[in-house]
C-alpha cells in the first residue's frame, strides 16, 4: 500500500497504469462524482477520453458512477451521466447507480485494474479523491486549474487537500469483488421516481442495467509487508442489498474497536468531523486514557455557502465541545492554509493511531458515512516496525509501524512546511506541542497585522464562525435529519446497536 498525497501524485499514477492495459484486461471504478474534462496528466489526458479510448481499443471498462441529485441541488447530476454515457457510447459499461437509502450517495472513490495474463500488475487506487474537477492540486495547494463551483471563501481556484493510496497484492481482489456486489445488487437499477427514469433513459439511451462482468480471477499474488482490511459502510434499506440485507458498517466498528486500544496519539484529517455519534466514541478515549492526545485537521469553512452552511456548523461546534470537555488542553484542532494565506479545503479521509493502525478511504467521520452512504475505506497494518524511538508509542507492545509512521510524518511535514527535520514530531507529546506552537505563531503573526516575516507552517486553531441563535432552531434538525442521519435498521436503533 502506497500513499498518494494530492491528486498531482494520484492521477499521474492513474493515468499510467491505464495507459499500460491491454485488450482483455478490465477496469472497475466506482465514483461519486465524476467530470470528464478533468485532466490527469496535462493536455489530452481527460479522464472521459482515457477510459472511452480504452473501451474502444477493446479494454473492458465498467463503472459505477452515482445517480446524483439534482444540480439545483449543488449536486453532480448531469456531468455524472455525461461520463457515463461517454464511456457507454464508446464500449464501456458505465452506469448511473441510484441504489441508495432516501437522501443517501454513493460516495466510494476506488479504481481496480486487472490483467488478464499478469496478475502481479493487478492494482487498485482507493480513497477520497473523486475523478472530478479541483481534485488535480499539489503540495503547495495553489489549486486545480480545472476548478468546480465552490463557496466563495476557497477563492476562484480552491486549494484541496486529499489522499489516496495504490494497493497490489490479495487486497485488490477484495476490491473487485466490492466491486461485483454492487453491480450485482439488484436485478434492475431501482429509480426513484418515473421522471428521473425518463432523464436517465434519455442519457444512458437503454443502457440501465449491467451487462455481466468478466469471470472474476484468482487473487494477486502476495506483495509488500502490509496487511490490508478492506472495510465498507452500506445502509439498511427497504429494497435491500443482497450482500448486506441490514446494512454493513465495518468501517464504524474497525473504529470502534480501535479507539479502545489507541493510548497516545490520534491523527485525523477529515471534512466532516462533525457528528456527536463520532464525537463520543473520541471522548471516550481522551477520558479513559489520560496520556492521549488528539490532533485533528479540518476545513477552515463549510463546504456550502449562504444558509446552508449552518447545519454544518451545527455538528462541528458540538464535537469540538465534546472532545474538547474530554480532552482538554489534549485535543487540538487545526484548519490549512497555502503560504498565500487562502484557505485550504481539507477533503482527506485519513487516521493514524499511536503510529500504528492507519486507515485511507472515502469515510468522513461522521454518522452518515458510518451508517447512511455507501462507503469503502482500507484499514493497514504494516509488518515492519519503525526504528525510530519511541519504538513502542502505546506500550502495548505494537510497535511503531513504518507505514503509519511515515504517513503522519508526512502530512504533517507538509503542514508544518518541513523539509526532512521530524524528529521533534515523533513522540506523540513532542509532537502535539509542536503542532500547537506552530499554530499559535502563526495565529499570533496575523494578530499583529502580519508584520515580520511570516513564521513557518500552515495550520491555524480552527475557530469556526458561531452558529447564530436566530438559526439555531432550524439548523439542528437539518443537520441531524439531511446532513447527518442516521442509516441503521429500525432493529439496530432500539437495541442501541452501533
Amino acid at each position: 500500500m502506497t500513499a498518494l498525497v494530492h491528486g498531482s501524485e494520484y492521477f499521474p499514477a492513474l493515468y499510467q497504469v491505464l495507459c499500460d492495459t491491454d485488450a482483455e484486461d478490465y477496469v472497475l471504478f466506482a465514483d461519486f462524482r465524476g467530470d470528464t474534462e478533468e485532466r490527469l496528466a496535462g493536455e489530452g489526458t481527460e479522464i472521459g477520453r482515457v477510459l472511452a479510448d480504452l473501451a474502444s481499443r477493446r479494454v473492458r471498462v465498467y463503472g459505477l458512477i452515482w445517480r446524483s441529485q439534482p444540480g439545483w441541488m449543488e449536486q453532480s447530476e448531469g456531468k455524472n451521466a455525461e461520463m457515463a454515457a461517454d464511456i457507454s457510447d464508446a464500449g464501456g459499461q458505465v452506469l448511473l447507480d441510484p441504489r441508495t437509502r432516501w437522501g443517501g450517495s454513493h460516495h466510494q472513490k476506488f479504481v481496480v485494474v486487472r490483467h488478464s495474463s499478469q496478475p502481479e500488475r493487478d492494482i487498485a487506487f482507493v480513497g477520497g479523491i473523486d475523478l472530478g474537477l479541483s481534485r488535480n492540486d499539489d503540495a503547495e495547494h495553489t489549486g486545480d486549474p480545472q476548478a468546480m463551483d465552490f463557496p466563495k471563501a476557497y477563492g476562484d481556484r480552491p486549494p484541496w487537500h486529499d489522499v489516496q493510496c495504490s494497493i497490489v497484492g490479495p487486497a485488490v481482489g477484495d476490491l473487485d469483488l466490492s466491486f461485483r456486489e454492487r453491480w450485482y445488487g439488484s436485478s434492475v437499477l431501482d429509480l426513484s421516481s418515473p421522471f428521473r427514469a425518463l432523464i436517465d433513459r434519455v442519457y444512458m439511451a437503454g443502457k440501465l442495467t449491467g451487462r455481466d462482468l468478466p469471470e472474476r480471477p484468482a487473487d494477486p499474488p502476495d506483495a509488500g509487508s502490509h496487511a490490508v482490511q478492506v472495510l465498507r459502510t452500506y445502509p439498511a434499506r427497504l429494497r435491500r442489498y443482497p450482500f448486506a440485507p441490514l446494512g454493513e458498517r465495518s468501517i464504524n466498528f474497525a473504529y470502534r474497536r480501535t479507539l479502545k486500544r489507541v493510548r497516545r496519539l490520534i491523527y485525523i484529517e477529515d471534512q466532516y468531523l462533525w457528528a456527536p455519534f463520532v464525537a463520543d466514541l473520541l471522548a471516550d478515549a481522551l477520558q479513559a486514557n489520560p496520556d492521549l492526545h488528539m490532533i485533528a485537521v479540518v476545513p477552515r469553512y463549510p463546504d456550502r455557502d449562504g444558509a446552508a452552511r449552518w447545519p454544518s456548523l451545527v455538528g462541528r461546534q458540538e464535537a469540538i465541545r465534546v472532545c474538547r470537555a474530554a480532552g482538554g488542553d489534549r485535543f487540538g484542532i487545526y484548519d490549512v492554509e497555502n503560504g498565500a494565506g487562502q484557505p485550504v479545503y481539507v477533503h482527506a479521509k485519513v487516521v493514524v493511531m499511536d503510529d500504528v493502525w492507519a486507515m485511507i478511504g472515502s469515510d468522513n467521520l461522521n454518522r452518515r458515512s458510518w451508517t447512511h452512504d455507501s462507503e469503502l475505506s482500507c484499514a493497514v497494518i504494516d509488518a515492519e516496525r519503525d526504528d525510530r524511538e519511541p519504538l513502542d508509542p502505546a506500550g502495548e507492545g505494537d510497535g511503531a509501524r513504518r507505514f503509519a509512521r511515515d504517513l503522519r510524518l508526512r502530512l504533517l511535514s507538509e503542514h508544518l512546511d518541513r523539509h526532512g527535520d521530524v524528529e521533534d514530531l515523533l513522540d506523540p507529546v513532542s509532537c502535539f506541542a509542536t503542532v500547537r506552537a506552530s499554530a499559535e505563531r502563526l495565529g499570533d503573526w496575523y494578530d499583529r497585522g502580519g508584520n515580520g516575516p511570516r513564521p513557518p507552517g500552515r495550520l491555524l486553531p480552527h475557530a469556526p464562525e458561531t452558529l447564530p441563535r436566530q438559526h439555531g432552531w432550524w439548523a439542528r434538525p437539518v443537520h441531524r435529519v439531511l446532513y447527518d442521519p442516521d442509516g441503521r435498521a429500525l432493529r439496530d436503533r432500539a437495541l442501541h446497536r452501533p
